[in-house]
């Protein structure tokens, strides 16, 4: 069995994950949480995108009063993100935080780690326990040589410990490295000696193009060793482009059904027609449809257009001026270029 399939199930919200409970999509706000009007607009737009659970920084006593605001016009549960203050985990869960993530290594003291157990406690509100590359502990870097999967794993586990010894196990625990490869050896170690549901991710991954490079080959090979049960694309920019990478990693593995999957050729020196703009436009267009869970093809030309788009529910090919609408390999109809994206989303619309 997965790991996955024996983690402890934890609630977040209305939302259930571990124990073998579907894979859940993350992703944090960049707006100023005390904004609330930015903040939820920007939820929305995300909840739109697919996202299933949504992180706010909270570094001030008005983003944590902005929780209860925020979560009053939201319907994905919200997760508050803290740094060093144990005032401001504090003031998140009494604002409506559905978890928070902290880092009990810049909390403090325990006694600050324990005023935000015993208040996560009363409220049955689950800690993510963070440890991050970029934050090991001096005496762990020393003791391994420099940052490593072992290191990690030790903070992780020393962290989790602490929370148990206050007698607290609603926990979620995320490790995470910008190397890819310390970052899956870490998860395969850690998989190994932990219960808890890991929110998997590939932390400071960089922009849209490398970023998604990173996160899409880490997490790749992490969940496909049955490892982790929520996850997060980190990437420089927009997102919502986190959310779309993200169901298309889970898509692409297996893990996850919904959405339309656009498959396009590469393009030779058959293709008549702007086949680059239309596949962008073809993208674009069926992130319109989150319920449908079918293949789009678009090729280049009618030679082997028909043939390569017979895996594909429904498909479009294009020629000189013209261009032809495929459904399962099979030629439906001849329309003209410029109507080729203009028929395929009637077909979309009237999908059954």
């Amino acid at each position: 069995m997965a790991y996955r399939d024996n983690t402890k199930v934890i609630k977040i919200g209305d939302r259930v994950i571990g124990g073998g409970n579907p894979i859940l999509i993350q992703s944090m706000t960049n707006t100023r949480t005390e904004d609330v009007k930015a903040t939820v607009a920007q939820i929305h737009e995300l909840e739109a995108a697919g996202c299933d659970i949504i992180r706010c920084t909270v570094p001030t006593q008005e983003a944590a009063e902005a929780v209860k605001e925020i979560k009053k016009q939201i319907s994905i549960p919200l997760v508050a993100d803290i740094h060093f203050d144990y005032k401001m985990a504090i003031a998140a869960m009494e604002n409506g935080a559905d978890k928070i993530r902290i880092n009990p290594g810049n909390i403090g003291s325990k006694e600050r780690i324990a005023a935000v157990v015993s208040c996560a406690k009363e409220r049955n509100i689950p800690i993510r326990v963070g440890v991050n590359s970029g934050s090991l502990e001096k005496d762990l870097v020393e003791k391994y040589n420099g940052v490593t999967a072992e290191g990690l794993v030790e903070s992780a586990l020393d962290k989790i410990g602490i929370i148990e010894e206050l007698g607290y196990d609603n926990m979620v625990v995320s490790i995470k490295s910008s190397n890819v490869m310390l970052c899956v050896k870490a998860h395969e170690l850690l998989a190994e000696r932990c219960r808890y549901p890991l929110h998997v991710g590939i932390t400071e991954a960089g922009t849209l193009w490398g970023g998604n490079i990173k996160s899409s080959v880490g997490l790749g090979i992490i969940l496909n060793k049955g490892i982790g049960d929520t996850i997060r694309v980190s990437l420089s920019g927009n997102p919502v482009e986190e959310i779309k990478t993200a169901k298309a990693i889970l898509r692409t593995l297996g893990i996850r059904e919904g959405g339309i999957e656009v498959i396009s050729c590469p393009t030779c020196g058959r293709t008549k027609i702007d086949l680059i703009s239309l596949a962008n436009q073809t993208e674009t267009l069926v992130q319109n449809y989150p319920d449908l869970n079918i293949k789009v093809a678009v090729m280049g030309c009618p030679v082997n257009g028909p043939g390569e788009a017979k895996e594909a529910d429904i498909g479009i090919a294009g020629g000189i001026g013209e261009g032809l609408l495929i459904k399962k390999g099979e030629i439906i109809k001849k329309v003209k270029e410029d109507e080729l994206l203009a028929v395929l989303k009637e077909e979309l619309d009237n999908w059954k």
